[in-house]
């Protein structure tokens, strides 16, 4: 079974994008973000740039694993501007994203359909402008170690061209001699055979973070 170990994301936000129907502006924004805890402050600072602005509508999605995702109509007509946009989100195969579309009111009534196809629209008009890059799942682990097994542990790093996130020394309090300890990353696809080959291994101990 071949697992899938990439994703689609942004890196930075592209400048801001303007859709016009009927007198009504549509300002859109995309910005990369790792936690919904982002989206209030991010949004707060779109309330005091227009402050003129009726509807700040927006979308997310986090997650590669589990998906996690919202869409707000901040006031508009249910389902007519979050759901359009998260559907831009979906179409582009995009996640960690937020997209926010900013509605300033012409005095012209678009109407369900109408602001539906201008939500979308102004979604896809930002998500067309983002530098989307794709990047891969990664599985951590830490593997302890006696001073002695360094070497062993290293060889098995290199070979695999494993990443050293994190690496330390303590001293076994039993013993007194110095433990290393290092976290690694790799792929997802190739997490279960660096397990099993550091499991394998006499006097050393793996676990996934």
């Amino acid at each position: 079974m071949d697992i899938k170990d990439t994703y689609k994301t942004i890196d930075f936000s592209p400048e801001e994008v303007l859709f016009k129907e009927k007198n009504s502006k549509f300002f859109g924004y995309a910005f990369p973000i790792q936690s919904e805890e982002e989206v209030k402050p991010l949004i707060d600072t779109l309330r005091k740039q227009h402050p003129n602005a009726g509807h700040f509508c927006y979308a997310y999605q986090l997650g590669t694993d589990i998906i996690s995702y919202r869409a707000n109509d901040d006031g508009e007509p249910s389902n007519t501007a979050g759901m359009p946009i998260y559907g831009q989100i979906q179409s582009f195969s995009v996640t960690n994203i937020l997209i926010v579309v900013v509605r300033i009111f012409g005095g012209v009534k678009l109407g369900v359909g109408g602001l539906i196809s201008a939500y979308k629209t102004t979604a896809q008009l930002i998500l067309e402008g983002c530098e989307i890059t794709e990047k891969t799942i990664d599985i951590h682990f830490t593997i302890s170690f006696d001073y002695k097994n360094m070497n062993k542990v290293m060889r098995v790093v290199k070979e695999k061209k494993l990443d050293i996130v994190n690496q330390e020394m303590e001293i076994n309090e039993i013993s007194g001699l110095p433990i290393g300890k290092i976290e690694i990353k790799t792929r997802k696809k190739n997490a279960e055979m660096i397990f099993d080959i550091f499991n394998s291994m006499f006097e050393i101990e793996i676990k996934r973070i």
